[in-house]
């Protein structure tokens, strides 16, 4: 039996890229939705909150769109 060492590597490599990648989106859309309940309760403008809520909103669609891509690829 022969091991290919460098296709390993590079599965390895990218699906610890691509790990943290989504790690960190999500942890972005966390930290934007409480950025927003912090400013809702001060006395900052809608536009802010809004933004807060749309860029939260867009990490976890991206999230959730690569979740699905992945699923995707291991069914078909």
């Amino acid at each position: 039996m022969k091991i290919d060492w460098a296709a390993l590597a590079s599965v390895f490599g990218v699906s610890l890229v691509a790990t943290v990648a989504l790690v960190g989106l999500f942890t972005l859309g966390i930290v934007a939705l409480s950025k927003q309940s912090t400013t809702a309760g001060s006395s900052a403008s809608g536009g802010s909150v809004a933004l807060a809520r749309t860029g939260a909103y867009a990490c976890f669609g991206l999230c959730t769109a690569a979740v699905a891509y992945g699923i995707y690829m291991i069914v078909a």
